[in-house]
């Protein structure tokens, strides 16, 4: 039986993505660049982790799924095939501290309330 390891999100700068869902989800944080990282980097001719193609947000070990933001050349153009639905217990102050860190309202429902991340990329935050 499959089990989810990692969520892929394609994007346009990985860095500056990864730390706005590090900021938006509760236990998550982008993964530390330790020595070893730095020089896979540099061997790959990347010397700043601002510019990683691939950047880990990650919470506890163990803990699934973890998060991957992955350069791509193109925009985003299109409504997502899948999103993610959050939760919290006072979705209007979750919201407004979303927008915050630079997502947007695209729809507000009865039981839920439709956002973009920074790139577009729509997600819920559920009543």
């Amino acid at each position: 039986m499959a089990r989810v390891k990692d969520i892929v999100v394609d994007c346009r700068h990985p860095a500056s993505l990864a730390r706005f869902w590090e900021a938006a989800l509760d236990g998550y944080q982008v993964a530390p660049y330790d020595e070893a990282e730095l020089e896979r980097l540099r061997s790959n001719g990347i010397d700043d982790p601002e510019d990683d193609p691939n950047v880990l947000v990650e919470a506890g070990p163990g803990i699934r799924p973890r998060f991957f933001f992955s350069l791509v050349p193109e925009s985003k153009v299109a409504k997502n095939r899948m999103h993610l639905d959050l939760t919290a217990d006072d979705t209007d102050a979750e919201v407004r501290r979303l927008v915050g860190l630079g997502a947007r309202v695209l729809v507000e429902h009865d039981d839920w309330v439709t956002m973009a991340d920074p790139e577009g990329n729509e997600f819920c935050v559920m009543r």
